[in-house]
């Protein structure tokens, strides 16, 4: 037993969330049930996974001819800016090259949209009430949510409400992760350099960096499992926190986390609370800087979805945090080692969708997608516990 299951409470459950499964799931339920056990034939698993989520995946490079039919446009009706923070709208055609889509979050709108995004910490909080009810004809609402179970409350009173879930689960009827990878000849027309970060080989330098272990971290709680690591990885090797608990970045870093953190080997990529896909910027800063991601988070085989398996290493691989201080002193000592978890950066690029322009035109392709689906998402709360 690893790391992390000494530092977390671990729950599992299966359950049909609708009557009948998409296309999309069953392909995603069918690649996800295998496991890898040996690096070689998990490699090959993440490779596979990665073509088939590309042909889900929002890619922003992917080009969509001009819709010329009027009845395929779709008007989408943002309900809430998150987190009550405004926020221009984007022109999803300039910047996505999705086209068809009008964007609004004038409420009078709401008659004729036909898509309504909600984003759930508003409702749930109380500060936005939902829709009137009854909805118009075939409108779709979607409900939106990036934090994680343990950070998303009162689920129950959604039941029966939405007709499309939009979250960073693979499973999700909108699926638009914190991040992912991209291969590097997945490019057209030259957009890959606009919207993805190319990922360099390690170079000599590279492997030679001057600091060891750094973690950013802004919202600290001695509940977390992640700070327990923290108390007891500290007890062996030399851990440098920055952020609101920690040290201020350092202003040559421009309060830019990739360029602090690309001066050090490791970077703690530890996730507030551990859940299905769950795994947020805080990994792919360190993959954009050049760090190794020590992760804490969902499972081994859940990050594998997204990364090579020697991308990253995970607490779970070592049965106590002594071991794991161990294995990074000794892959510092040893670049030829530490080369490992490096060599297949020259092939990728990472893309890390802004938020929440990205997410606006992503739904709404979806929902251009998506016409005459009326059905009602069931079971919301069991489904993204589990």
């Amino acid at each position: 037993m690893g790391v992390g299951a000494h530092l977390r409470a671990a729950g599992r459950s299966t359950f049909t969330r609708r009557s009948g499964l998409s296309q999309q799931e069953i392909c995603c339920v069918l690649v996800l049930k295998r496991t890898c056990s040996s690096v070689c034939v998990a490699t090959v698993g993440f490779l596979f996974l990665l073509g088939v989520c590309l042909l889900y995946l929002p890619d922003p490079l992917t080009l969509e001819p001009l819709v010329s039919e009027e009845n395929s446009a779709a008007t989408l009706l943002i309900w809430t800016h998150p987190f009550g923070r405004y926020r221009k709208l984007p022109d999803c055609f300039a910047l996505f090259q999705i086209g068809g889509c009008t964007l609004t979050d004038d409420g009078r709108a709401y008659p004729h949209a036909d898509a309504v995004i909600i984003h759930h910490r508003e409702v749930a909080a109380g500060t936005a009430d939902l829709p009137q009810e009854p909805r118009p004809r075939a409108q779709k609402w979607i409900w939106m949510n990036y934090e994680s179970p343990a950070h998303t409350p009162v689920l129950w009173r959604f039941e029966d409400v939405f007709n499309l879930t939009m979250t960073y689960r693979t499973d999700s009827d909108i699926f638009l992760p914190y991040g992912y990878l991209l291969p590097r000849e997945h490019r057209i027309d030259g957009l890959q350099n606009r919207f993805a970060h190319p990922l360099r080989a390690p170079s000599r330098l590279h492997l030679l960096r001057p600091r060891l272990l750094a973690w950013v971290i802004s919202n600290w709680s001695e509940s977390h499992a992640r700070v327990a690591l923290y108390y007891q990885l500290r007890r062996y090797i030399q851990v440098d926190v920055f952020g609101r608990a920690g040290r201020p970045l350092p202003e040559e870093s421009g309060g830019s986390v990739v360029r602090l953190v690309g001066r050090y080997q490791f970077y703690l990529a530890l996730e507030n609370s551990q859940h299905t896909d769950y795994i947020t910027e805080k990994l792919w800063n360190a993959v954009r800087a050049g760090a190794i991601p020590v992760v804490l988070g969902p499972s081994r085989q859940n990050y594998e979805r997204f990364l090579p398996p020697q991308a990253f290493i995970h607490v779970d691989d070592f049965p106590t945090v002594r071991g794991l201080a161990r294995y990074l002193l000794m892959l510092r000592r040893n670049p030829a080692r530490l080369k490992q978890h490096l060599d297949w950066r020259g092939s990728y690029s990472v893309h890390q969708p802004t938020f929440w322009a990205e997410h606006y035109c992503t739904a709404c392709r979806a929902v251009r997608r998506n016409r005459g689906r009326t059905d009602v998402v069931e079971n919301l709360t069991q489904w993204f516990h589990s």
